[in-house]
């Protein structure tokens, strides 16, 4: 019995990981309007993409994307760049 609990704790734990919110592309963001039509044949599958856009408050933000096997772009963070100036 205690296998048991303990195999569907760890399964539930694991399907928490993947489950990331989907952070939707705006207006200046690499993947607005779809893929690129470029790939990035290069960088390394897994690889960190960051990109910076003023987000549409207009504030300056910074977009994180990884490089997905089949070459395409997901956008997994955004954030405000704070300027203390």
């Amino acid at each position: 019995m205690k296998k048991a609990i303990l195999a569907a704790t760890l399964a539930a734990s694991l399907a928490a990981c993947n489950a990331m919110p989907e952070i939707s592309p705006i207006p200046g963001s690499i993947t607005y309007g779809g893929q690129p039509e470029t790939k990035l044949t290069k960088a390394p599958v897994g690889s960190v993409v960051h990109h910076q856009l003023d987000d549409q408050y207009g504030k300056r933000a910074e977009e994180t994307y990884i490089i997905q096997p089949d070459r395409s772009l997901r956008l997994v963070r955004r954030q405000q760049i704070i300027d203390l100036n």
